[in-house]
């Protein structure tokens, strides 16, 4: 064994550590003046379409005269942005274009700790056109640019080999040879295999593909209560004993009334975190994959994992966006810290 690869296998040993594959989108906020704003641009109030690179350009200049902000995006995106906050070694895997949104995207995983691992394409970054009304009510136009082009050669073996965990999109589904054989890869080297449903809609048009990656290569499945039973058919205590044979973890969230948790017979019961009332839910679910998988990988067992990802989600629905800010996160460690067994990392 050569000193390089000794001192990463050290490295590893040090604390276990996870890399997320998934699209790589930009998210880009406009606080729109009225509901007939959403019109001009033929956006429908609450809901999600899927735009153009044309569409978007037009919308962009619609409302150049906005204050815009902007922030990184995609669910694994920022699962791995919160894992590196809490000072885990976390990688990303994705695909962005040549612009400045990917430069941006690139210089936020790094800003978190996370070390990207990106393809690039000639043209814009994806990106997610945020159109939120007086209200607070999110309208959305997605353009995905290169994000789910990513090809399975991208990924590299060699790469995955310095992880122990990967965490999958769901909605890389419509990429599906790149899932099986990033999978396949994964399972080979040694790595766990964490998947997220994503959305149920995507979960009601690949069910067949989903379960059948599910059965060969998932250790650990994420989903809200609505992405499980659109996926199994059958209501949540059911539908966990059904998938809960397949997989050696399942982790469900169920907003207000907290998560489930299973593993084989038994299921464990977390308390939700966090205000009565939450100011945004926006990466809720986001915040509590991330803190399940940076428990389980540094020793703790299943229900403080459970309550260290409870954590995370309470403190981002109190914000708006999908982030907890900077100024905040001094006070997650240390909560962190407390719930976690006193060898593991944060408690050093």
């Amino acid at each position: 064994m050569t000193y390089s690869k000794y001192a990463i296998y050290l490295q590893k040993k040090i604390q276990m550590s996870t890399i997320g594959l998934g699209n790589a989108l930009v998210d880009l906020l406009f606080q729109v003046q009225d509901d007939e704003a959403l019109a001009t641009v033929s956006i429908n109030k609450g809901a999600m379409h899927m735009i153009s690179e044309e569409q978007t350009g037009m919308i962009h200049k619609q409302f150049a005269h906005l204050k815009m902000s902007k922030v990184p995006g995609g669910s694994v995106c920022n699962s791995m942005r919160a894992y590196g906050m809490l000072g885990g070694r976390a990688g990303f895997y994705g695909k962005v274009g040549s612009d400045e949104l990917g430069c941006y995207y690139e210089h936020a995983l790094l800003s978190a700790g996370v070390r990207p691992y990106f393809s690039r394409a000639e043209g814009l970054s994806g990106c997610c056109t945020v159109l939120i009304t007086p209200d607070g009510e999110k309208s959305m136009g997605t353009f995905l640019g290169p994000a789910p082009t990513l090809a399975p050669d991208d990924v590299r073996e060699d790469i995955l080999d310095l992880y122990d965990y990967i965490y999958v999109e769901g909605y890389m589904i419509v990429n599906e040879p790149l899932v099986r054989s990033t999978m396949e890869k994964a399972k080979r080297l040694g790595l766990k295999v964490a998947l997220d449903l994503s959305n149920y809609n995507i979960v009601n048009s690949f069910r067949e593909p989903f379960g059948k990656l599910i059965r060969e290569y998932v250790d650990i499945l994420f989903a809200n209560e609505y992405e499980l039973m659109s996926f199994v058919g059958f209501p949540v205590a059911e539908a966990l004993g059904h998938v809960s044979k397949i997989v050696d973890l399942a982790v469900v969230t169920l907003g207000k009334k907290g998560a489930i948790i299973a593993k084989g017979a038994e299921r464990i019961h977390i308390d939700a975190f966090g205000p009565p009332t939450p100011l945004d839910t926006t990466g809720a679910g986001d915040h509590f994959s991330a803190g399940f998988l940076y428990g389980i990988s540094h020793g703790a067992s299943i229900r403080q994992s459970g309550r260290v990802a409870s954590l995370l989600a309470g403190h981002v629905i109190n914000h708006i966006g999908p982030q907890i800010p900077d100024k905040e996160w001094k006070l997650v460690r240390e909560q962190v810290a407390e719930i976690l067994p006193s060898d593991s990392h944060l408690s050093k």
